[in-house]
């Protein structure tokens, strides 16, 4: 992994903000940056080893808490904390994130990616605002597809085959939904993969060669979309 810096910040833009976890590559003037999105559980260690892997690769790294400083382990717990987040409220959040990217002179292009529930909003943040690359994971398709005619970049949705909340069915109306509209975007479905399955931090359910295969696919795509950093001048 290439030399990284990281700290806890305060995203700022219009008189709001946000607490969160950015990790940048040392040494790069500027590079494209990726939001990533927290599971239902919290900004917590997994999410900001996420992060620094993004700045290991080259990319700004940036991971908004939606949760305002809750994180827990319990299922139960975070299906209640998710379930109090308002789309309005997460969104509103991410999107104040994205202004404070744009703004930066660090940041070139701007793309998402997120796990579980932050699967939901890397889908639904580029239908409300301009992205160049999005990434989701595993997150919940809405009934109404039509949302993905406001589309603004192409994405790459990565599932598992046995996931039983993120369905093979929810997910082939999202490859119908992109062709509809004719939106460039590709859905890959893991043979036999469950829920959650890019998690190294829950044995249960993380599946070692699908994670890494999804991983290198994702850093392909935005490798793609986004460009790459520029190195610093001495």
């Amino acid at each position: 992994m290439a030399n990284i810096t990281t700290s806890e910040v305060k995203f700022t833009a219009g008189g709001k903000e946000v607490s969160g976890y950015l990790a940048r590559p040392a040494d790069v003037a500027k590079a494209p940056a990726v939001i990533v999105i927290q599971e239902w559980w919290g900004l917590n260690d997994h999410i900001r080893d996420v992060a620094r892997r993004y700045a290991g690769a080259g990319f700004v790294a940036a991971a908004p808490d939606l949760y305002d400083g809750v994180v827990t382990r319990d299922p139960q717990e975070a299906s209640k904390l998710m379930s109090q987040l308002k789309h309005e409220k997460a969104l509103d959040y991410l999107n104040t994130v994205v202004q404070h990217l744009r703004a930066a002179d660090y940041v070139t292009k701007l793309g998402v990616t997120g796990f579980c529930m932050g699967g939901t909003f890397a889908l639904l943040l580029p239908c409300h605002t301009q992205l160049e690359a999005a990434v989701p994971f595993y997150g919940d398709v809405p009934e109404d597809t039509s949302i993905i005619a406001k589309l603004s970049c192409p994405v790459l949705f990565i599932g598992g085959e046995k996931d039983e909340w993120i369905t093979v069915e929810k997910m082939n109306r999202l490859s119908e939904a992109l062709k509809r509209y004719g939106k460039e975007g590709e859905v890959k479905i893991y043979k036999d993969a469950p829920h959650a399955f890019f998690n190294d931090t829950r044995p249960e359910v993380y599946r070692p060669q699908d994670a890494q295969d999804a991983w290198n696919r994702a850093l392909e795509f935005f490798s793609r979309h986004l460009g790459k950093g520029q190195a610093a001048t001495v």
